[in-house]
């Protein structure tokens, strides 16, 4: 029987979760094309969605870290809308090539929500790991204990100085070397094929917009996170003392807007109770942010 209503819907996130709803929305919208960007360490595909044919590219990404799959909820949420508007004949998107992956961390994600089954391959090393606990619902690494947003080549040995973590763990923990990770080279091989001009990556919490890194942002990023942030109601923020995240790497590597978006505000993971008032804030950010990227003075490719 075809589904009527909304296909995604607000529940513990998963990858499991996130085939069922990708699956319905193809048959829904045959014009979302869905591709794998890659595999897990555990093989799980890499789900990567384009939307729009345009001149002008967007990345969103999402869950880089484990407990905050409720952006991986936000985002696919955001893209059913989008879906439908397009098919109404209202498209924010027109004139760009809209790229996402919205599970960037699905083995991670499914150890935040659902621990570790018997028989797991990674069972012991995980349990050592997390110091005894079964409780891995604060977990942020993927599951061989590497923070995926610590894995860039962007003064990466300077991170791992500052976060003084010599093994895997539950976070912070950048690996033994940049993109060591299938997941984190396969969002770097995602970004440097397609070159996008625009990025953003979503994770929680703080309800802050993240701009810069090291001034080497183009003129136009501080610009673009005000109105960012007057869209949303987020602050934009300019940061120091952080390396080897996602963002970081696409600013030094491309010297184009790139941007970290901190979702909801509390400690991770946040409850699924905030989900509405996150997509209801993130709606008007991302639609600014498409409205950026389809100016004519925006960065060039």
């Amino acid at each position: 029987m075809a589904r009527t209503g909304k296909i995604v819907q607000a529940r513990p996130y998963g990858p499991a979760e996130l085939d069922e709803d990708l699956a319905a929305l193809q048959l829904r919208y045959p014009e979302l094309q869905r591709q794998p960007a890659g595999a897990s360490v555990m093989g799980k595909r890499l789900e990567l969605l384009r939307i729009g044919r345009g001149s002008r590219h967007v990345h969103l990404n999402a869950s880089f870290h484990a407990n905050e799959w409720i952006t991986s909820l936000a985002l696919m949420r955001w893209t059913e809308e989008l879906l439908e508007r397009r098919a109404a004949g209202v498209d924010p998107a027109d004139g760009l090539s809209l790229w996402l992956l919205p599970m960037v961390n699905p083995d991670g994600v499914e150890l935040a929500l659902r621990g570790v089954p018997e028989g797991h391959p990674y069972g012991r090393q995980l349990l050592e790991w997390n110091r005894g606990s079964a409780d891995f619902s604060g977990w942020k690494a993927n599951i061989r204990g590497v923070d995926l947003n610590d894995q860039f080549p962007a003064h990466w040995d300077e991170e791992r100085r500052r976060r003084g973590m010599e093994g895997p763990g539950p976070r912070d923990y950048p690996g033994e070397s940049p993109l060591s990770e299938p997941e984190a080279r396969a969002a770097a091989a995602l970004t440097e094929r397609e070159s996008f001009d625009v990025v953003a990556a979503l994770h929680t919490q703080g309800e802050e917009i993240y701009w810069n890194y090291r001034g080497l942002e183009p003129a136009c990023a501080r610009d673009m996170a005000e109105r960012l942030a007057r869209a949303s109601g987020y602050a934009a923020v300019e940061l120091e003392g952080s390396d080897a995240g996602y963002k970081d790497w696409f600013i030094q590597r491309f010297r184009r807007p790139g941007f970290t978006i901190e979702l909801g505000c509390g400690a991770n993971p946040l409850p699924l109770e905030q989900q509405d008032d996150i997509v209801a804030r993130l709606r008007p950010l991302l639609e600014e942010l498409l409205r950026l990227a389809r100016e004519e003075d925006g960065p060039a490719r």
